[in-house]
């Protein structure tokens, strides 16, 4: 009995020996409201719009009528719209009088580039992520064009948006 005595003894003393309470921790943090860069933008462009912005965009002029009815036919008539508007940026990317950047002057100043080009398409300033992650696109990935870049910005969805 006495053994067993002295166990449970052991038992209490060595339980409040490693027995601490729990320090709390708080910490203040300030309230930050995220929001996307061009979130604001709700209204979607018309097919009309979509197709003649698009041209105006890459060839600094406003397309022929001609063109755009024969466009917004094609447009209208196919099911996957997405497809259709990748198709027609393909098309005016293809385009000899297309006006888009050299690489050389894209690799000279990237930054501009990056944020001459946000402003055309989206009419806003990238922020800061959007410039890191495209310098180092551009910087890592010589077969990225200056296309190829003018292709992406247009073909996501927040150009098809103003």
């Amino acid at each position: 009995m006495k053994i067993i005595s002295k166990i449970l003894i052991a038992i209490v003393v060595l339980s409040t020996i490693n027995c601490t309470k729990e320090k709390k921790y708080q910490y203040n943090v300030n309230t930050v409201n995220v929001e996307q860069n061009g979130g604001e933008k709700n209204n979607r462009k018309s097919n009309t719009e979509f197709i003649s912005i698009a041209y105006a965009d890459l060839f600094n002029t406003n397309i022929s009528q001609t063109k755009l009815v024969n466009l917004s036919i094609a447009y209208s008539s196919f099911g996957d719209l997405k497809v259709i508007e990748e198709r027609i940026i393909k098309n005016f990317l293809n385009d000899s009088n297309v006006y888009i950047p050299q690489y050389s002057t894209v690799n000279n100043d990237t930054t501009l580039f990056i944020i001459n080009s946000y402003k055309k398409f989206y009419n806003r300033e990238p922020n800061e992520f959007e410039i890191h992650y495209w310098k180092e696109l551009i910087r890592s990935h010589s077969e990225i064009t200056p296309s190829t870049i003018y292709y992406a910005l247009m073909t996501s969805d927040e150009y098809r948006f103003y």
